[in-house]
């Protein structure tokens, strides 16, 4: 199985190299403007970006995971060198369903925002504490300050404001008190905190057997977002949100609520995102609002901030529930 797990698990050594296919078929998407000046390969942040400036204005938390779903294809494509046929699958499913729609039309060209990552993590800081909708406050934020921090030029002021009112959408959600015996590593001891989330991941997907895999997802995009967003520069606003964290590691130990409706498991399959075939496999209105991106590029970050086979053994053993 380490063997197996190995000879697929290249994105450590991930470089930025071959998106070209994917962009020039997203190329063709409509815009308000003309194209920002940069590298087609990354055309796919441009187009997430748009949706999560626009998503407040629209169903703010079903358009905030697609728009937040495009930067997420984008990362996870280039974590695990999906060129060939499974780039142009996801190509073609990103087109099929939100590319070419209004949720990710072009902006009109403006100067950028002077520091865009300061301007969305005081409007995160400023609620960060209370657990909100599964921490979509965070997850949303980190994507945009991602796709701002590597294309600045997109940091314009309407894109910007547009993500801050997505961000003071997000609604508070079972925002009790957290367990005190919930003490998460520090965010700048990168490998023990990526432990722990996928430990505590791990640990809820039996837990939540029949009841579908959105607490172990969503710990790995929760738990990704605070380290991602504090290991770019953003560890005061990180920090501010670590209390909502720890509430949500509370929430996801108790396992199911009883008014939590049950939801039927995946069927066991030894396909992973990381392979052209499952996403051949898929079909063509099966991407939901976009876990289908998020919760693996969570994943393939932590493990390589993890570096622990051993860890990601177990992982593996038991991703076909969330994958």
């Amino acid at each position: 199985m380490t063997d197996l797990i190995a000879s697929r698990r290249q994105f450590a050594r991930c470089s930025v190299a071959g998106l070209s296919a994917f962009a020039t078929a997203l190329a063709a998407a409509p815009r308000t403007s003309a194209p920002t000046q940069f590298r087609q390969s990354d055309m796919l942040l441009e187009l997430g970006a748009n949706a999560l400036a626009r998503a407040a204005d629209r169903s703010y938390f079903a358009d905030g995971h697609r728009g937040a779903a495009l930067v997420a294809a984008s990362t996870l494509i280039e974590q695990t060198h999906l060129q060939g046929p499974g780039e142009e699958r996801i190509t073609q499913l990103l087109r099929l369903n939100w590319a070419d729609t209004e949720l990710c039309k072009g902006f009109p060209e403006a100067d950028p925002v002077t520091a865009p990552d300061q301007v969305i993590g005081k409007a995160l800081a400023s609620g960060g504490a209370t657990l909100r909708e599964v921490g979509h406050d965070v997850i949303f934020a980190m994507h945009a300050m991602y796709t701002f921090g590597r294309h600045p030029q997109l940091a314009t002021a309407e894109r910007v404001n547009g993500v801050c009112r997505l961000i003071q959408a997000i609604k508070p959600w079972r925002d009790d008190p957290a367990d005190p015996a919930v003490q998460p590593p520090a965010f700048r001891d990168s490998q023990q905190f990526a432990r722990f989330v996928l430990q505590e991941a791990l640990d809820a997907i039996p837990r939540f057997s029949g009841f579908g895999q959105g607490f172990a997802g969503h710990m790995l995009t929760f738990g990704q977002a605070l380290l991602q967003m504090s290991s770019g520069g953003g560890e005061e606003w990180a920090e501010s949100c670590r209390p909502a964290f720890c509430k949500y590691v509370t929430q996801t130990r108790r396992g199911p609520a009883p008014t939590d409706r049950r939801i039927a498991d995946h069927k066991q399959s030894m396909l992973r995102p990381d392979e052209a075939a499952y996403w051949q496999n898929r079909g063509d209105r099966s991407l939901g609002i976009g876990h289908v991106f998020k919760y693996p590029a969570a994943y393939y970050g932590l493990l390589e901030q993890a570096r622990d086979p051993a860890l990601e053994q177990k992982f593996e053993a038991l991703a076909w529930q969330i994958f």
